[in-house]
Parts: C-alpha cells; structure tokens; sequence
C-alpha cells in the first residue's frame, strides 16, 4: 500500500484538495451540537434512575458522563488543530500509530458505529411520527418478519420503512452538496435546541411539583428501586459479586460504570466535526472552539434536563415511565393527552437534525480510507458538487439495511414471540469498543508529544497531562466494569473490531498489488 500521507512537524498540514471550504465557526458548533442531541436524552434516563437508585445517582451519572465528554472534546482539540484533514479521528489514530489503526476504526465507523446509529435514530424518528399516525407501527407489516433463524428475523414494516425513506432522502439530500447539507443541520439544531430549552422551562417552572422536589432533592441519596447489577456471565459469578446502587460506595461505583452506556451514548457523535475537518474554513481555530463550546452546551442541557424531570416526577415514576419516554411523562402531567403528541414532534426534530449531522459527517471518513487506498476508491473521488457521493451513498444503503434485521424474542411464559432490532444490539456491542478509540486518541496526545515536540500546536490541549491522563483512567474503569458486568454485549464489539483485521490484511494486499 502506497504511505499514508504523514503530517510534518512544524509546518502545516496541506489541506484536503477538492472539498468545499465552507464551514464557518457556528456551522462547526451545529455539527457538534446537532450530532449529539438525538432521542436518548428523552429516554435513557429511566434505566439510569433504575441503575443509580437515586435522585443524586441520576444527576451523578449525567454529570460523570458531561466530565469525561468535554474532557475528551478538549483532549481533541490539540489533535485536530494539528492535522486538519478530512477523516478526523482516522487521521489521528494513523498518524500516531499506525494506518491499521486507522482503519480498525473506520472500519468499525462504517459497519456499526456510525450506520449503526443512523438507523437507530432513524426508526426513533418513524416511532414517534407513529404516535402522531398510529399507522406507522413496528407490527404494521408490508413484509411480515421472515425467520432466519432462533434469534434472527428479517422483515418490512411500515415503521422501517419511514425509516429507511428517510435515510435515503437525507443522503440524496447531501449529495446536493455542502450548503444545502449545513443549511439543514443549522436549522434542525437550532429547532431541536430550542425545543429541549422549552422542556427544561416547562419542568422547572411550570410543571414543578412540590412533591416531587421534597422527595427528590430532600434525600438526594438514598436508593430507592435500584435493580441488582448481576455478573456478565455465569463463570464469572465465582469471582465478581452481585451488587446494587443500594450496597454502598462499591455498587454505586459499578452502577455509574453500567450507567454510562446509556449516557455516553446519548452524548456521543461530537466527535463528527472532526470527520469534516477538510471543509472547515478556519480548522485550526473553529475545530477545538467548537468541539469545546458545542460539548458543553449539549451537557448543560442535558443535566438541565435531568433535573426538570426530578422536578416534576417522583424518581418511581421516571424509573417506571411506559416505554422509558421520561420526557413524554413530563409534558403528560402538563399538558394531559395533548403532551404525548407535542414531546413526538420535538423528538421527531431532534432525531431528524440528528441523523443529517450523522450522515453528513460520517462519509469524509470513508472518503479519507479511499484516499490511502484502504476503501473502494470510487469513494475516493468527488462528485460535481465537491462531495463524497458515492461515500454517502454505500453509508445510506448499508445504514438501511442494518433497519431490516429484527432479533426475536420468545416469551418463555407464553411462547409469544416479539421482535427487537439488531442494530440496538449492535449499538450495545461497541459502546465498549468506542471507549477503545477514544482511550487510543488521547493517549496518541502523550505520542505525538514526544515523536513531535516541535510541530505546529496552535491550541493545546487544556490541563494537559492531568485532564487526559484523569480521563483515560476513568474510561478504563468503565470498561473493566462493563468486561466484568456487560460480558455479553462487551466481547461481540471486541471481534467486530478484530475483523477487521484480516480485511485489513486483504485490502492492503489488493493495493500493494495494484501498486
């Protein structure tokens, strides 16, 4: 394979030739903000309040997760004012180790975390036009679930197909070119921006409940409904204990550990902007500006929010919300039925916005692979409005068939068989492997550091060493918790990253040949 294109210490990188320079600071600042905010923030705070068992677990776990997100946000900074090029996080990870590296990553991005997510945020957007048009259900089939297998079903419904539509109207849409993608992500983020501010003033201030506050924020503390945290695997059992929020410092510990799968994924995807480095006007300057700025905004919606939900629902009620819709019990309490049907329309902007930012980004890494001959390279070139179509395009139509998949689930009391989706499983499978990357790229800060000590830093990364050695510590502690209590959907991420491996092996033979 033909050397990847390595920085020079001390001089600038050359920019990406062909992309559109069109990103301005507040455009970076949407990707960011719009990237982050999907469906989570409205719905994982119910198997948070279960996990933590307290009102000041549930505020804990979000503030552990707001910690480590900006902390990483900063750390990343440094990395891209050094190498601002298309590819971002796959620019780092090559740079500073090695282009398997790299493409472990990208590889991972495109078959799962990326397209992963796309689809999940997708369906989210179908389920909640569903509750505006019942029509629209997940067992409303045009092709009834066709069994592959005991777990494994295919099938169409009305609900994958709004799903799947929406995708491909999204990724034709950003095929049309830069502005047209930006304008839309700028409009969505400021929609669903102003739409979770209204949340956060309609709990606190309008459907607060004393109730609610005197038992919430009169004993922060005390678990209540807390579930048992059992080891991941019955081998296990003999050496790691079951523990609980509720049995001391230790299962609170473990519990925020869990927790943070819900969280993180919740607050994950800021890393995008990076990904469009090479379309940044000023990336040296807009990329660590908006990394930080978009990062902390997020959070502080996010804890923001967690607290208009204590002020309005008891922590059982957020702990038992029908289908996990925190944010629906919410406005249900003050708007009755009406409240339903205006939390679906928020939802459904959020996740629009959301799923644009995604799909926008995510192709620029695909299209950097392609440069360095590690992708096809019909992915490597630009169409006539200077973007990586064919990128967007092999992401849309991977991201919707990842919808069709559905797992089955039998009932052992009834026999009744309901159907899940695979890409949620996915999801779950590389939370872990997500925790992998992020530790490899902060820890590439103390590499480049040493190999480059004189290259160009027009921003240095804040409280370095102590901010990224603090977070490389607590994200290996999260991931020993989640080895040892997720065992299940820990060890599957763990091999969709080593398959990569031989396909590296196999695409580097391919180009060496062609070479």
């Amino acid at each position: 394979m033909p050397e990847a294109t390595r920085a020079i210490p001390g001089q600038a990188v050359p920019a990406d030739t062909g992309l559109v320079k069109g990103l301005g600071l507040v455009d970076s600042t949407m990707i960011v903000v719009g990237s982050m905010i999907g469906s989570g923030i409205f719905i994982v705070s119910a198997d948070i309040a279960r996990q933590t068992g307290s009102p000041g677990g549930l505020l804990l776990a979000w503030i552990l997760t707001g910690v480590l997100t900006c902390a990483a946000a900063l750390s990343y900074g440094e990395l891209a004012a050094m190498m601002p090029k298309a590819g971002g996080q796959y620019v780092y990870l090559r740079e500073s180790y090695s282009p398997l590296w790299g493409f472990l990553y990208g590889w991972t991005l495109f078959l799962v975390i990326q397209t992963g997510t796309i689809a999940a945020v997708a369906v989210g957007f179908a389920r909640f036009l569903g509750v505006l048009w019942p029509a629209i259900s997940p067992t409303a089939w045009i092709i009834p679930p066709i069994t592959l297998s005991a777990k494994y079903a295919l099938s169409l419904s009305w609900q994958q197909l709004i799903a799947i539509l929406l995708i491909l109207f999204l990724t034709v849409m950003n095929t049309r070119g830069l502005r047209l993608g930006k304008l839309v992500q700028n409009i969505f983020t400021s929609a669903k921006g102003l739409a979770l501010v209204g949340l956060i003033l309609l709990g606190i201030f309008v459907g607060r409940n004393a109730e609610a506050i005197s038992a919430n924020f009169g004993d922060l503390w005390t678990p209540r409904g807390a579930q048992p945290i059992e080891p991941g695997a019955d081998w296990l059992r003999a050496w790691v204990p079951s523990v609980s929020a509720a049995g001391g410092f230790i299962g609170l510990v473990v519990a925020l550990c869990v927790a943070q799968v819900g969280s993180l994924f919740s607050a994950d995807a800021w890393n995008n902007i990076t990904f469009t480095a090479g379309e940044v006007k000023q990336p040296r300057r807009d990329i660590p500006v908006s990394l930080a700025a978009g990062t902390i905004i997020v959070i502080t919606l996010y804890c923001l929010a967690n607290v208009a939900y204590l002020m309005t629902l008891p922590l059982a009620k957020i702990q038992q919300a029908p289908d996990d819709r925190v944010a629906t019990a919410a406005l249900s309490l003050i708007f009755g039925n009406a409240g339903a049907s205006i939390m679906a329309v928020a939802i459904m902007i959020s996740t629009f916005g959301c799923a644009n930012g995604l799909i926008l980004a995510g192709a620029r890494v695909y299209y950097a692979m392609a440069k360095d001959r590690l992708f096809f390279q019909s992915i490597s070139k630009l169409n006539d409005k200077r973007v990586p179509a064919m990128g967007l395009v092999l992401q849309g139509l991977w991201a919707a068939v990842l919808v069709l998949p559905r797992t089955r689930i039998v009932s052992p009391q009834t026999g009744g068989i309901t159907y899940g989706n695979l890409y949620s499983d996915l999801l779950d499978y590389v939370v872990f492997a997500v925790l992998i990357f992020y530790v490899l790229t902060i820890a590439a800060l103390f590499v480049l550091r040493r190999r480059w000590p004189d290259a160009e830093r027009p921003y240095r990364a804040f409280g370095y060493p102590v901010v990224p050695v603090l977070y490389i510590l607590a994200a290996t502690l999260i991931m020993v918790v989640l080895i040892l209590y997720k065992t299940k959907t820990t060890w599957p991420g763990l091999v969709i990253v080593l398959l990569g491996l031989p396909v590296y092996w196999l695409w580097n033979r391919k180009s060496a040949v062609r070479a």
